[in-house]
């Protein structure tokens, strides 16, 4: 190719992975598979590495690079990034609408926005002439912290601005939220955990400490996502737009994603139903919130009433009441997780916190009960971490009550009494294979959804099965007779055959499927995909070299040793060998060339399935759609295809009425695949 060919190749490129960016990130609508996206991707950074000339600092290539900082520059803001003023009690909310409406003018007709408050990190984005110059942490308002090389890592946050729908301005300062989503909170602690290291309070400390790593690397390695929502400033001369509701269609035209939650309200009482809505969602969403926020929608009357020097006078958060509630210990119970980590966990009198009814909370290891000193009897306030996890807080003075003895540090794993090993800040039971508590959180995980799929095989069955000694190894669950299920308590025939016909009918299983069911330390469903794709078949992975393992997306040195260790143990081996030789029978393929691709009859398109389907488990629904190119999402928006609705289906299929979005019933579903794939 001739040197213009290679410019225009490489520039056609860098236009298409943006423009799936966006449809990904910000309207979460992908056009092509991942393996396609993944091509274009390879392809370009081919090519710059063939051609260095043809690298520019905004290709999709450049999110993750640059040696660890020795520390964060200051940077000053744009404009000033504010705090808000803020309430729980109606009561302020009036009389901040009744300030706005009285400095107005009682003629003057007054319409807010309304938005979701989010809890995260608050950034400021800069763009010049569309190309993202400059990102900073809010600071004190003024001056922030400079971590441009980690908001780059963020795949939501394009490194140069769509251009497609409006103009772009030569200098561009948007505020937005930093977060990170509830599931993978959950994942990197559980990582975190493992690796022997303290995990996150909650998913907006996790934001915050990701954003400031010294090493973007370790930034990049964390799964952060985005949400813009404020217009800081523009160059001297050009005109923001009109109102706040244009500013958001502005952001997400520029290639931002904006909350779609956003709307607009003229009175406290449509304030105040918005309020209550979000407030019964909270719990739905993966993102954590704590209130609404209200803003005036337009930026002349902002102009007219101003700000004090902490907040502005047109905008007000209203919060959410607190997730806490007081209670009290009545046990501190060592708990032993599939990983061997030891937990402390506090038995409480049942207390409702959030709608749910809490009897038990993390302490998360024994450091922290020493530092929070917790002792059984005392009196606690339980919070739920991230809107998700019950933990204790701090314990309550009672005085004239008389505290019991600190919890004595446990010396020996509560389940298989195997001394227990110190790692960090965490206890370890190191007899992994041979402790009951850890069989049965791995069987449990390799009968999970997305292992092997084997429905009525939770928590409790796995517990059931070990502690009778029905099942010592993974392998003796394919061993199973009904005979002695029936035996157990909550076993009768059907049951037991249904659970044996669930084994049974999990295999043949996907070798993605299977890795993940393994519980390899540091794999999760994510890498083991991508293992699968990569080797193709079980033994050549087995059999993979350190050099052979990196060449995987995403697969470091730590990783890789994990990975080597799992495989070269030699229980492990002879586990896997009793398994894929005898009833686990393997789907291989030969690499990600097997996956659908842009051809697929489904690819691009977005299915929700709600409610009870009889001719398919949701599992199987799901994965069947997922062959074909399809992506299966658990919300109904605007950009979804079609909902397939069962039985007792809820408010997944009203919503979908409401968007007008194409909904089928389980007839209607088996007549599309009918239509396009042939059943």
């Amino acid at each position: 190719m001739s040197n213009h060919e290679l410019e225009r190749r490489a520039e056609d490129l860098r236009k298409a992975i943006r423009h799936h960016d966006y449809l990904y990130h910000v309207l979460d609508a992908p056009e092509v598979s991942d393996e396609e996206y993944d091509r274009l991707f390879r392809e370009l950074r081919a090519l710059e590495e063939a051609h260095p000339r043809l690298r520019t600092t905004d290709s999709p290539t450049q999110r993750v690079g640059g040696s660890p900082l020795e520390g964060f520059q200051t940077v000053e803001h744009v404009a000033p990034m504010l705090s808000l003023d803020s309430a729980q009690e109606e009561g302020k909310l009036r009389r901040f609408d009744e300030r706005i409406r009285k400095g107005l003018g009682d003629e003057t007709p007054v319409e807010y926005v309304l938005e979701p408050k989010l809890d995260g990190a608050s950034v400021e984005l800069v763009y010049e002439d569309g190309v993202l110059a400059r990102a900073s942490t809010r600071g004190d308002g003024v001056r922030g912290e400079g971590i441009t090389e980690n908001v780059r890592t963020i795949a939501a946050v394009p490194l140069r601005l769509r251009s497609v729908d409006r103009p772009v301005p030569r200098l561009l300062a948007l505020r937005g939220e930093v977060i990170m989503r509830i599931g993978a909170f959950e994942e990197l602690n559980e990582h975190l955990m493992r690796s022997e290291k303290m995990p996150f309070a909650n998913p907006r400390n996790a934001a915050a400490g990701s954003l400031r790593q010294l090493d973007p690397g370790i930034t990049a390695s964390r799964p952060l996502d985005i949400f813009v929502y404020d217009i800081l400033g523009l160059e001297e001369g050009e005109d923001p737009p009109e109102t706040q509701s244009a500013g958001l269609r502005a952001i997400l035209d520029w290639g931002l994603a904006p909350s779609e939650m956003a709307r607009r309200a003229d009175s406290v009482e449509e304030i105040l139903a918005y309020h209550a809505e979000l407030l019964e969602r909270r719990d739905d969403l993966d993102y954590e919130i704590d209130g609404i926020v209200i803003k005036l929608n337009d930026l002349v009357h902002r102009a007219q009433l101003g700000s004090t020097s902490h907040h502005p006078r047109w905008a007000f958060a209203f919060k959410f009441p607190p997730r806490k509630e007081i209670t009290r210990v009545l046990k501190i119970v060592p708990s032993v997780g599939r990983t061997g980590v030891v937990t402390p966990v506090a038995m409480l009198r049942p207390v409702e916190l959030g709608g749910v009814t809490v009897s038990r909370a993390t302490l998360h290891n024994v450091e922290e009960v020493a530092r929070k000193d917790i002792r059984e009897g005392d009196r606690v306030r339980v919070q739920r971490a991230g809107d998700v996890i019950p933990q204790v807080l701090e314990w309550v003075e009672e005085p004239g009550r008389e505290r019991a003895q600190a919890w004595p540090r446990p010396t020996a794993c509560p389940s298989c009494k195997t001394a227990l090993e110190t790692r960090g800040p965490f206890l370890v039971c190191p007899n992994s294979f041979d402790c009951p508590a850890q069989l049965a959180g791995r069987i449990q995980h390799f009968a999970s959804r997305g292992a092997l799929d084997v429905e009525g095989l939770g928590e409790e069955t796995a517990r059931l099965l070990v502690s009778e000694g029905l099942v010592m190894h993974l392998p003796d669950l394919y061993a199973l007779d009904v005979e002695k299920l029936t035996e157990l308590e909550g076993f009768a025939q059907k049951s037991a055959d249904n659970l044996l016909r669930a084994i049974r009918e999990s295999s043949p299983v996907e070798l993605r499927r299977f890795l993940h069911g393994l519980g390899i330390p540091e794999v999760g469903a994510a890498v083991s995909r991508d293992l699968a794709r990569h080797f193709g078949t079980l033994e050549r992975l087995r059999s993979a070299s350190a050099e052979d393992l990196e060449e995987v997306e995403g697969v470091g040195p730590k990783m890789t040793e994990q990975i080597t260790a799992f495989f070269g143990n030699p229980r492990n081996a002879a586990l896997l060998d009793q398994l894929v030789s005898g009833p686990v029978e393997l789907i291989e393929t030969e690499g990600a060339s097997d996956a659908p691709g842009p051809e697929a009859p489904f690819a691009g398109l977005k299915f929700v399935f709600t409610g009870g389907l009889e001719r398919w488990t949701r599992g199987e629904a799901k994965e069947r759609v997922e062959s074909l190119g399809a992506r299966v999402t658990s919300s109904v928006s605007k950009a979804t295809d079609y909902v397939v609705a069962g039985s007792d289906a809820g408010s997944k299929l009203e919503k979908a009425r409401e968007l007008g979005v194409t909904i089928l019933d389980e007839e209607g579903f088996a007549a599309l695949l009918e239509d396009r794939v042939g059943g």
